[in-house]
């Protein structure tokens, strides 16, 4: 079943959000509203306002009220991805150009930070302090994240706990938020509330575990980007970390580092990787998380949105995009 089958009842309300994306990003700065709508065209699965909305249904559910929180944590993933590409030097994301490679950097910076501000207005129309206590503390532990991803980068002398940290706050926790302001917003209960953040939690960090899978696996034309950029750009992901315990890898990928010329060292690079047990020892530990998330399903009430969930959860399993 495809993803967007398991939330199909949710399509008008999806369509609604898309429109408010759009909506949110128009400015009267021209050049900010046609880079900010270059990034929202350029496409994205839309997790977040999904888990948002999924969320919601545990609750009083009004999209009208709803609609603010999914719009608000799309917006502050686009922003982090505008300033991810910054820092990457990335040239592509989704198969198009990014913000920074058809404009510059600092177009690309203004546009992240604008984006990021809209998130903080939309918020604002939801009036409760516990869901702006939580965002806010949010946005410090992605900001930490970014910050190091930054420091860590090239850095061969790192271990699962420093990766597992770093991905949680790098993906799992805006997504466990998603799902928890997606129950408060509608007045869900509490305990409804921190399991649901529970069940992000762990789904998230499957979710960003089997990306980096992808990154290895995939094809250039399924990622949009090339093969092993997480690497390239001096990025250790789980899959690396899992074969550099291969003294003679851990060198290759020291030479990758340095190296002037990189194609034919890292398609040597990705097929020691897939050859090692690398790949199946990631996805071990993302079928750990995976698991763990549906466990924390059967605490809920049972509904459309749970079946929905758990589908999710398994799919972020299967997934070979």
């Amino acid at each position: 079943m495809k993803l967007k089958m398991m939330y199909a009842f949710l399509n008008t309300d999806i369509a609604l959000i898309e429109k408010e994306l759009e909506q949110s990003v128009q400015t009267n700065e021209p050049l900010i509203t046609e880079a900010s709508l270059h990034l929202l065209q350029a496409g994205g699965k839309r997790i977040r306002p999904v888990f948002v909305l999924l969320a919601g249904k545990f609750g009083e559910y009004n999209i009208e009220r709803v609609k603010y929180v999914a719009v608000a944590l799309e917006l502050i993933h686009m922003a982090s991805l505008v300033h991810d590409d910054v820092i990457d030097d990335a040239d592509k994301r989704r198969g198009k150009p990014t913000i920074k490679a058809k404009w510059d950097n600092r177009i690309a910076m203004y546009t992240g930070d604008y984006i990021f501000a809209r998130s903080l207005e939309m918020m604002a129309n939801i009036k409760n302090v516990e869901a702006h206590q939580i965002l806010s503390n949010t946005m410090v532990q992605l900001s930490l994240g970014e910050i190091e991803q930054i420091k860590d980068k090239y850095n061969l002398d790192q271990n699962l706990r420093t990766y597992l940290r770093r991905i949680r706050r790098k993906t799992a926790l805006l997504i466990a938020v998603s799902c928890q302001l997606g129950a408060i917003a509608t007045d869900a209960s509490k305990s409804v509330h921190k399991e649901l953040y529970r069940f992000g939690y762990y789904v998230g960090m499957a979710f960003q575990i089997t990306d980096d899978i992808l990154d290895f696996t995939s094809s250039a034309e399924q990622l949009g980007k090339p093969v092993g950029s997480d690497l390239l750009q001096g990025n250790i992901t789980l899959p690396v970390l899992f074969a550099m315990e291969n003294p003679a890898f851990r060198d290759k990928v020291e030479l990758l580092f340095t190296a002037e010329h990189k194609e034919a060292l890292i398609e040597d690079i990705i097929t020691y990787i897939k050859s090692s047990g690398a790949i199946e020892r990631s996805l071990n530990v993302s079928d750990q998380y995976l698991q763990k998330a549906i466990d924390v399903l059967d605490h809920l009430p049972d509904n459309k949105a749970k079946k929905a969930l758990y589908q999710i959860a398994k799919f972020v399993g299967k997934r070979k995009f």
